[in-house]
Formats: C-alpha cells, structure tokens, sequence
C-alpha cells in the first residue's frame, strides 16, 4: 500500500487511477472474510474511530461501525443532541474533545459543505496526527458512498477480478435529483476516472445544464486533475432516450429536505417521467442492474416490485459492499497515520 499517499479521504475527485486500484482490491480481500466464525482481523487494535455524524444516518453510520469493529478498532459514537453544542460549544472544540479522547480516525457527516475539509485542515494546522474521512457534507461530496458503488458495479462486471478496468468504456445512467445529491458527484468522479461514460437525466429543475461539463476541470483549490483521461458526461432530459444501450442505471432518491422552493409538479408526475420499472429496463436492450443509494422511496424514483428483483436490483449487494469498502478507508488511512 506505499502508493496511497492521503491522510484524510475528503473528495473522490482527488483520487488517481491507481487509488482507486488500490481501494477496489482491499476491499475484494476484505469482502472474501468468512462470514462466520473468527470475523475480525487485528489491523486496528489499540485504534480510536469516532463518528462524528450531525445528520441522521443508517447505513453509513452502521457500515463504518461494523467496519471499525471487524478491524478490532474502538469504536465511538457522538450524538449531536446530548452534546456540549447543545451549550454553545463550537464545533471545532467539540472535535478537539474526541481528539484529547485518543480518536486516531473521525468519520464525519455535516448537512454544510465543507465542514469535514475545514475540519481537517484545522487539525492538521494544529500539529494533530489524526485522519477525517468524511462521510457525506452538504451537496458536496460523499466518497465512500461513491467507492463502494464502483466496487459493486465492478464486481457485477467482473467477479473474479473487480478492479476499475472492469468499468472501462461502460454506459451508466444517473436518474433523478442530481442537484441536490452528493452521491452523484461522487460518482461523476469515480465512473469517469475509470472510463466509463456517464448519462445524466432528470427535469432542469433538478438537473441544470452545467453538470455536463462537472468534471471537465479540477475543483476549487486542486490545480490538476490525477486523473488524466475520463470517461465522457452528457444530459438526456427523457429517459427513453438515457436507457437505450445502457450496461447500469442508478436512480437517486428525491432529497425534498434539501429542496428550498417547489421544484416539482407532483411525486406521480415524477415517477411517470423518470420512474425506473421493469418495462422501462427493457429499453436498454440488454439485462442491466439498478443501483440505489438509499434511502428509496418506493414507487417513486423505483418500482418496488423493480426494488424487491434480486435478478436485477444490486441495492442490498450495496449495502453488504459498504463494509469492506469502508474496511478499506479505515485500513488505509490508519496506515498513513502511524506512517
């Protein structure tokens, strides 16, 4: 692993080729531990992770968890409600609280953008040895989201050997509320840094034209991009036009909470539009799988009878890949630190 070289995992769009190489088979080691019996391997014994989560979460939160556990890593969770912010306390103090705790590791989720890079680049100011992984902030980003969706895609692919190379000259739509989703802009970095072409569809409300263009330059503050070739974006407005020759479709949930004025007609006008159901699969000419990143809401952006299909949906086969992706992230990171 010398050619990992990140303290903190903030953004996927800093990530090269070869990390994601490096992401991808950690995790496939991690993913073919036993099931049963001795479960946990000593990588991170004697290791502090707190969850610093400040936005409600089930299957981040718990994977990370489990994930810490199965690396015999201490586990620490922090409850925004019965805290000291309750009291006026920043929230930089309340971090240097768990740090003062031994936390080596903060897992962190904030409904602003930026809090986890603010938050690591205050630690580091201060001389502190600690890694932030940032768990999803704002629209922004939510990396581990975004890995584990290529490794899931990757191993649909290619079981044997689910590397980035099994997602080369790939055709993947993205369905629905890409404004307001940072697991799209997760995987607009990750899906194009391994070749794949990306389709955006949605209404303009929820879709402005400027995302065609989202990788086309390095974000705010990274002078290049790692990555020195990617896979093309484009926007289809109608997804009879998105499906056709498509090998994966990956349908966002509608984050009405993070909407700050009527963007829609109606949930059943959405869903005749942009609903994701077996007829509409058929378009794409060929057996595809859907990806989810839930929370879904059924009958919405997915038919449930689409949802519940094991011979086609790979939402639960998500889930389960959270762990060892999230095995990965801690692994690696805590061997940078001691580094």
């Amino acid at each position: 692993m010398s050619s990992w070289t990140h303290r903190h995992v903030l953004d996927l769009a800093a990530f090269s080729l070869q990390d994601y190489v490096t992401v991808l088979e950690l995790a496939q080691r991690f993913r073919a531990m036993p099931t049963s019996g001795a479960r946990k391997l000593p990588a991170l014994q004697g290791r502090l992770m707190t969850t610093l989560f400040f936005e409600p979460s089930t299957r981040t939160r718990s994977s990370f968890e489990l994930a810490a556990r199965r690396l015999s890593a201490d586990v620490q969770s922090f409850s925004p409600a019965s805290s000291s912010l309750s009291k006026g306390e920043s929230l930089l103090d309340t971090v240097r609280t768990y740090v003062a705790m031994g936390a080596d590791l903060l897992v962190v989720r904030h409904r602003c953008t930026g809090v986890p890079q603010s938050l690591a680049e205050a630690l580091d100011a201060s001389g502190e040895r600690v890694a932030v992984l940032n768990a999803g902030d704002g629209q922004h980003s939510h990396p581990s989201q975004g890995l584990l969706d290529l490794f899931t895609l990757a191993r649909h692919f290619c079981p044997e050997a689910p590397t980035p190379a099994a997602l080369q000259g790939k055709r993947i739509v993205i369905v629905g509320d890409v404004l307001h989703s940072r697991v799209a802009r997760s995987n607009l970095w990750g899906l194009t840094a391994c070749g794949a072409d990306v389709v955006l569809c949605g209404p303009p409300t929820l879709l402005p034209e400027g995302f065609a263009a989202f990788v086309a330059a390095p974000p705010p503050g990274q002078p290049l991009d790692p990555v020195p070739q990617r896979g093309r974006v484009w926007i289809e407005r109608r997804l009879e036009r998105a499906l056709p020759g498509a090998d994966a479709v990956m349908t966002l949930r509608l984050q009405k909470e993070r909407m700050q004025q009527q963007l829609l007609t109606s949930l059943e006008t959405y869903h005749r539009h942009y609903g994701l159901t077996h007829e509409r699969l058929e378009l794409c000419g060929q057996a595809v799988p859907v990806l989810h990143p839930g929370p879904v809401n059924r009958g919405v952006e997915i038919d449930g009878h689409l949802l519940d299909d094991p011979a086609v949906s790979l939402v639960e086969e998500q889930v389960r890949n959270g762990i060892p992706i999230r095995m990965a992230l801690l692994f690696l990171l805590a061997a940078a630190e001691k580094g």
